[in-house]
């Protein structure tokens, strides 16, 4: 067989063919996915006129702001940004990765939940040697690998830079330090002014001081706004004559309110052209037509710069806003949010994480809590069939971490979830709610779920009508997939993966029901010797399963052209035993900690947690259509038969 060669490029979040050495002898395997450093990632850009765009946030000051801003990443996350960056606030305890307004846990979210490639802020202002070391460490044990690398602000008393003695006190020594101890780990970046840093002594200065801070190891610039494209081409200009010659991302900041850009112009000390200052003050009271304008003149500039052929990509100052930077995106022709999904799931942008391949189905409704669970694993079940057992999972402790809670009110949740259970059945009511996105009894929709962090997959419509009918009934659903024989892998539903691929998947259900129904299937089941099952209860005391304790069984794959089978989801028996813990804390945890301690309410929701029983049948039969609903019918009409004697 002849040498093949593989490409060392990837495509941005997507899994490709091939080894990450371009030496090794390999035949075609299937996909593996393959982290690339940002830097490489912007020059392949650059040098395939690929546009790109990134986005800044800032830590917010409350818990609720940032869950807030979470879901706002994530709704931002849908445009493909290359990366985002998070900026540094030494007052809120920024080097924190636990407290949710810290830049760090800020910025771990955004990398390991929302799944972007994340660039954290670090300014050396009083700061020591070994603090940054120690931020930068965390940082690293984060999986973050990009550092923008800033001086940062003078202290409150302070009128001018003072120098001290043995300190870090330019962005060119935090540069030099990052490199000392880390080397290549990081991707750095620096800032440049195009109009020259208001503190430095001359334009010309400024621009030497950024040839230090790039000759000190930076990899790329992002500068500070401006308002004209004269500005920033001269800059550039300014800069490839010095021999800067690394990428240079033009910072932009869409106006979005007069308030706000009177501020930010006196914190930067930046000169408004007087032609916006004149346009922003007659609509000063309109906020509505000052976001037009601010969306007006970005996109002209960006436009200009564009037309210029020296501009690749933008940077986005959003202000932790959305509207405005998205609207500018779409108009640009840069915004898209129609990417076919690399897997059934969500990647992180996490390098450690990027050859994860397989995981088990049953946290597929709730990725996050997945994600945290593993984030200690050293490595992922690769194999083609491989399983979590691998390595074990990590004691969810910390779960109540602000990106894992519900982004709901208390209010809301009694309003979608009943202030007030009378029975069972009103339980049960809330589940086939949310299913068909009928009103409940209260008026209002059921939106969300405690074991589901998200709105339905779409493929859920495929099976909604039967989901419903049992739901109904007592058979109160968790997770389930249709079964899938040979769908096209573009399937707006089902689809995943590269183009010309087919999709399969084995009909899967899980759910809670009573130990009358439970004792109902057991007589059934026999009856069915190609559907696996796990049955258990909330302490593991009665445990059933007809599957090999360590050999986990696959529900989902797909084939595509020149490559091996990819199967990404499984049910895996050991998984399942961690699963079941979390699964049945949902109910207490979640959903009965909303009633007083000895109310009807919360005495019901304890009920179902303790003797109710979680299940997950696999119908093997793929290519037929499924069993499992006939399954579950004769299991609720067993026992609706017996209560009716």
């Amino acid at each position: 067989m002849p040498e093949i060669k593989l490409a060392t490029d990837t495509l941005d979040n997507e899994v490709s063919n091939g080894t990450s050495s371009p030496q090794r002898k390999v035949t075609p395997s299937h996909w593996t996915p393959r982290y690339q450093r940002l830097i490489d990632r912007i020059k392949r850009r650059s040098a395939s006129g690929d546009k790109f765009f990134s986005f800044e946030f800032f830590p917010p000051r409350t818990g609720n702001g940032a869950v807030n801003l979470i879901a706002r990443m994530e709704r931002m996350s849908q445009g493909k940004p290359l990366f985002c960056d998070i900026t540094w606030h030494p007052a809120g305890d920024p080097e924190s990765t636990e407290k949710p307004t810290s830049s760090m846990c800020i910025a771990g979210t955004l990398l390991n939940f929302v799944g972007i490639e994340t660039m954290l802020h670090l300014t050396c202002c009083n700061q020591t040697k070994e603090s940054i070391k120690c931020i930068l460490q965390k940082a690293k044990d984060m999986g973050i690998r990009n550092i923008l690398a800033l001086r940062g602000d003078l202290p409150t008393d302070q009128e001018k830079w003072k120098v001290i003695e043995g300190g870090l006190n330019y962005a060119s020594d935090l540069v030099q330090l990052i490199r000392q101890e880390y080397r290549d780990h990081f991707v750095i970046c620096v800032a440049g002014y195009p109009s020259g840093h208001p503190e430095c002594s001359s334009y010309q200065d400024d621009l030497q001081h950024l040839k230090e801070k790039v000759e000190a190891g930076a990899d790329f610039i992002i500068t500070q706004l401006f308002f004209k494209p004269e500005t920033f081409l001269t800059f550039i200009g300014d800069c490839r004559a010095m021999g800067i010659n690394c990428p240079i991302i033009p910072g932009m900041l869409p106006i979005q309110a007069y308030q706000s850009l009177r501020h930010i112009v006196n914190l930067s000390k930046l000169e408004v052209p007087q032609e916006i200052i004149d346009t922003i003050t007659a609509i000063k009271e309109n906020d509505e037509a000052i976001r037009k304008f601010g969306i007006h003149h970005a996109v002209e500039l960006s436009k200009a710069l564009l037309n210029s052929g020296q501009v690749d990509g933008f940077h986005f100052y959003t202000l932790n806003r959305e509207v405005a930077t998205i609207e500018i995106l779409r108009q640009l022709g840069f915004w898209n949010e129609e990417v076919q999904k690399p897997l059934p799931w969500k990647l992180t942008a996490n390098h450690a994480r990027c050859k994860e391949e397989i995981r088990p189905i049953f946290w597929r409704c709730r990725p996050n809590s997945y994600v945290h669970r593993t984030s200690n694993w050293d490595e992922f079940p690769n194999g083609r069939w491989g399983n979590s057992s691998a390595a074990s999972f990590g004691d969810l402790k910390s779960h109540h971490l602000f990106y894992l809670k519900s982004r709901a009110t208390l209010e809301e949740l009694l309003h979608m979830w009943g202030e007030e259970l009378t029975c069972e059945q009103d339980v049960w009511d809330v589940f086939f709610c949310y299913i068909t996105g009928e009103k409940n009894s209260q008026g209002y929709k059921v939106t969300k779920v405690p074991w589901d962090d998200s709105e339905l997959c779409p493929e859920t419509t495929l099976i909604a009508s039967e989901l419903a009918k049992i739901n109904k009934r007592g058979v109160l659903t968790i997770n389930s997939q249709p079964n899938i024989n040979a769908a096209s892998s573009s399937d707006p539903k089902v689809g995943w993966g590269s183009p010309n691929g087919y999709i399969f998947q084995k009909a899967y259900l899980e759910f809670f029901t009573s130990k009358e129904n439970v004792d109902a299937l057991k007589k059934i089941l026999p009856d069915y010797p190609l559907v696996n099952y796990h049955i258990t209860n909330h302490n593991g005391e009665e445990d059933y399963t007809n599957c090999h304790l360590y050999e986990p069984v696959a529900v989902t794959w797909g084939v595509f052209p020149g490559k091996e089978i990819v199967q990404p989801t499984v049910v895996d028996p050991i998984a399942f035993v961690t699963w079941k813990d979390e699964a049945f804390a949902l109910w207490v945890e979640t959903w009965g900690h909303l009633y007083p301690a000895d109310s009807k309410s919360r005495l019901i929701i304890d009920d179902i947690y303790k003797n109710y029983y979680l299940i997950n049948l696999v119908d093997n039969e793929f290519p037929k259509e499924s069993c499992l609903w006939e399954i579950v019918d004769k299991m609720l009409s067993l026992t609706e038969h017996t209560s009716r004697r």
